[in-house]
């Protein structure tokens, strides 16, 4: 699948973020951010992702496109786009790659709300909206915190949920099924975890029960060359791009 506002995304990244590292020094913040992603996850929600230079450049070029692609080809399986929701608000927007991916898969009708506990992480979320040519915000603050839409409007959490402690995780899926009952689309992202999530059935359960679904997915890739160097260059292998999700496609 083509994507031209991707392609020009790219670029912007690459002029920008390799304008002041090296491929090497990327490339090691790469192999540092993979080894905290599976060997060393209790540092997460520490901020120890975002906490170098090399690993910031390599999480928006590399990890923050992998995203875009996974997000934009699970929004097209569970028809998250039809019709376009009016607003989609990325609680832990990251780089802002997700919810960029499901407002240009609803041709770039939404209007972004991200927000992103890293100030870092929110600034480059706003580059990514400008780059992809969405109308948006992204802010710095705490997710529990951020009014979630109702009818025609959808909600994401890619990647965040299995960061954040229990307390915000038990007070979180409830407001997730009300604003599903008031209309809202909930689509929750997260790895193909190697061990067990303690989480993952309770919220399973609750999202069918509410009328969703629970999916695991491996999506073959075709990874633009500069990401494909990377992937090559660091060890890994991202041929098949892999997730499970959880979506509820709100009351009608």
């Amino acid at each position: 699948m083509t994507d031209p506002p991707f392609e020009r995304w790219i670029e912007s990244l690459e002029k920008r973020h390799l304008a002041a590292l090296s491929f090497p020094e990327v490339r090691k913040g790469l192999q540092a951010l993979s080894s905290l992603y599976v060997e060393r996850r209790g540092r997460i929600g520490s901020g120890a992702v975002f906490d170098g230079a090399g690993k910031r450049a390599a999480f928006a070029l590399f990890f923050g496109p992998l995203h875009y692609l996974t997000v934009r080809e699970i929004v097209s399986s569970v028809g998250a786009s039809s019709p376009p929701p009016r607003r989609i608000v990325d609680l832990g927007c990251g780089t802002g790659a997700a919810g960029a991916a499901w407002a240009v898969s609803a041709g770039g009708v939404p209007e972004l709300s991200g927000v992103e506990r890293s100030g870092w992480a929110a600034s480059e979320a706003r580059a990514t909206y400008a780059d992809l040519g969405l109308r948006g915000r992204a802010t710095s603050g705490d997710l529990l915190g951020e009014r979630l839409p109702a009818a025609e409007g959808g909600i994401l959490l890619g990647w965040v949920v299995n960061e954040l402690e229990s307390a915000a995780r038990d007070a979180l899926l409830p407001r997730l099924l009300a604003a599903a009952a008031r209309g809202a689309r909930v689509l929750v992202v997260e790895p193909i975890a190697s061990r067990p999530v303690p989480w993952w059935p309770a919220w399973t359960d609750a999202f069918t029960r509410a009328g969703g679904r629970e999916d695991l997915w491996r999506f073959p890739s075709s990874l633009p060359p500069l990401l494909a160097l990377f992937d090559k260059a660091a060890g890994l292998d991202h041929r098949v791009l892999t997730a499970r999700s959880l979506w509820l496609p709100g009351a009608r």
